[in-house]
């Protein structure tokens, strides 16, 4: 075997792991963040837990992928550690499709019809039409189709490039000898490890030994340890993901090591203990591509199987390596931990973690404003320490979201996430201004407060009326985070500016029969324009995530808004519910 022969080789393991990455970000992308949210919305019924974390792994083609999600699941809180066990589980035999989907390169016929069945008989069309996608489709999924496309065919030629590359070996005793070390049970497994630990992908490790099983030299002997040390060694993407995380998170990776390494003991036990017995003759056999997609797919289940009833014991012996700390017991969970950089690599589901960071911020300015309304009524220094501290929180926020929808803006985003992106981005200064505007209103009443002044009983009430407009409209906003529907939001905005106005000439009356003061009517109208802004700012958030709708009308085309029968039947129905006290 020549240098010539090596260089193709590695080229051919360079197109299969780079064929391999195209073809898994084309399928991600193409879920845009939906396979994540499915995971996150799991149930502690761990037998569905295995059955979507197999089902996401396989149309994902990595279960280094889906462990890295679960370890991110766990770091930010959104999953708990006792659910991640059924889809580690899952993952690792949803990763045997892989395997099987390379087996098809060794059918071999005569018939036409079988003959297709092989990929390189029909990789090199997918190419085709990926390509033309690609260059000619304005059309952005069919652009991620035809990545898809292109990266599977690029996976095959490096299948059939390394393949050819190693045939000669087979006439190589020294090479024949090597293989035969690996019929050790420890040093079979040893390599397996170490090979998928450095590519970090077991897929791609079961390829290239089936690449090497194309020479006839490979023997199931051989194939078999190599195969349990590559389930180990995929354990490696996660361990190395959970580096920097919580403990929680790193109790995660540790159940997939434990998985793997206690699996791959007891099979290889079970196995070469029966052998012993019975003499399995097919160990010295050559091993073919579909022989070892058999063995990898019947190790994985058989394993899951086993250890499937003892899920919580794996979860126990976690905590037992990684034992609960004094200030771990005492840490509060943070908010925002859903903002996990691990995330990043998954753009469309980093992005919806942006979206649901952008409610938990919202939320936090709403409960900030209702605080400071409160102090209409009656003005308490500790509540106005509360508003302070709820407005720095919002601030904090508005930080971290910004920069983690910065670090999302450097990846490869479509269309429609780049549009998601610029929203959220907007919507989180907007929000951090009606955060402000609740901190005016605190300040507006300790004002007063100083002054040993108050309110008048009619304006209490007609402030009391303005609040209750204003936190409704900011409730039916945050549901816009999910549901396009604007118009609603409109008819908020059209009544809390009818309010605010009608409030000022009831203000001018009050002073005119000598109810009211100038200073307190500085106040009043300080606070009445602090709810206008918010109102104005929940209409912006509303224009934003209304584009993100294709269907909707434009929330800012008032005079075709105005004319929409569902749009008059709730502004009436508003006006009458929020009409001021006489």
């Amino acid at each position: 075997m020549s240098i010539f022969n090596f260089l193709t080789l590695f080229g051919g393991l360079a197109m299969f792991l780079y064929g391999m990455e195209t073809m898994g970000d084309g399928l991600e992308k193409a879920s845009g963040g939906k396979l994540e949210k499915i995971l996150e919305s799991l149930t502690s019924n761990v037998f569905k837990a295995v059955f979507l974390g197999m089902c996401v792994t396989a149309v994902i083609q990595s279960s280094s992928a889906t462990t890295v999600m679960v370890v991110g699941f766990v770091n930010s809180g959104i999953m708990p550690l006792s659910r991640a066990v059924g889809i580690i589980m899952g993952a690792n035999i949803g990763t045997t499709v892989t395997a099987w989907i390379l087996s098809l390169a060794g059918i071999e016929s005569s018939n036409v019809f079988i003959q297709l069945l092989n990929p390189s008989s029909f990789s090199p069309i997918l190419a085709v039409i990926g390509i033309a996608l690609l260059m000619f489709a304005k059309n952005e999924k069919k652009k991620t189709i035809g990545n898809i496309m292109v990266g599977f065919a690029i996976l095959m030629f490096g299948m059939e490039t390394m393949s050819g590359a190693v045939e000669p070996l087979a006439d190589v005793p020294a090479f024949t000898n090597i293989l035969l070390m690996f019929s050790n049970p420890i040093l079979g497994v040893m390599a397996g490890a170490i090979l998928t630990a450095i590519i970090q992908s077991s897929s791609a490790s079961v390829g290239i030994l089936q690449a090497l099983c194309m020479t006839g030299s490979v023997t199931y002997g051989s194939a078999l340890p190599i195969i349990m040390g590559q389930n180990i060694g995929t354990c490696i993407t996660a361990i190395l993901s959970s580096l920097g995380a919580n403990r929680n998170a790193k109790r995660a990776a540790c159940i997939h090591l434990l998985f793997n390494l206690i699996g791959t003991c007891l099979f290889l036990a079970v196995f070469y203990t029966v052998n012993l017995f019975v003499d399995f003759a097919f160990l010295n056999d050559s091993a073919n591509p579909a022989g070892i997609a058999v063995i990898h797919t019947t190790f994985n289940i058989t394993v899951t199987l086993i250890l499937l009833p003892f899920n919580r014991m794996l979860e126990k012996l976690a905590y037992v390596i990684i034992r609960v700390t004094d200030e771990e017991k005492s840490e509060k969970p943070k908010r925002l931990d859903v903002l996990d950089e691990r995330f990043l690599e998954l753009p469309g589901y980093a992005l919806e973690q942006g979206k649901t960071a952008s409610v938990t911020m919202f939320r936090e300015a709403q409960e900030s404003l209702e605080m400071a309304a409160s102090l209409v009524a009656d003005y308490n220094p500790d509540v106005m320490n509360k508003v302070r501290k709820s407005e720095d929180t919002v601030d904090g926020y508005e930080d971290q979201i910004c920069k983690y929808l910065l670090a999302v803006s450097r990846r490869n985003l479509n269309e429609r996430e780049s549009q998601t992106l610029s929203v959220l981005l907007y919507s989180a200064t907007d929000i951090e201004t009606i955060s402000d505007m609740a901190c005016n209103i605190a300040l507006a009443c300790k004002t007063l407060a100083a002054k040993e002044s108050v309110f008048s009983d009619s304006a209490k009430r007609e402030l009391q009326v303005e609040q209750m407009v204003v936190d409704d409209m900011i409730r039916a906003t945050i549901t816009m985070f999910d549901e396009r529907k604007a118009q609603g939001i409109y008819a908020y905005y059209r009544v809390v500016n009818e309010l605010a106005a009608e409030m000022q000439e009831r203000h001018v009356e009050r002073l005119r029969r000598n109810e009211c003061t100038v200073d307190m009517g500085i106040v009043l109208t300080d606070i009445i324009s602090s709810y206008e802004r918010i109102a104005d700012k929940c209409i912006k958030i509303a224009g934003y995530l209304a584009q993100m709708g294709a269907k909707d009308l434009d929330i800012h085309d008032h005079e075709n808004m105005e004319k929409r029968s569902d749009y008059k039947e709730l502004y009436h129905s508003l006006k009458e519910k929020y009409a001021l006290p006489a």
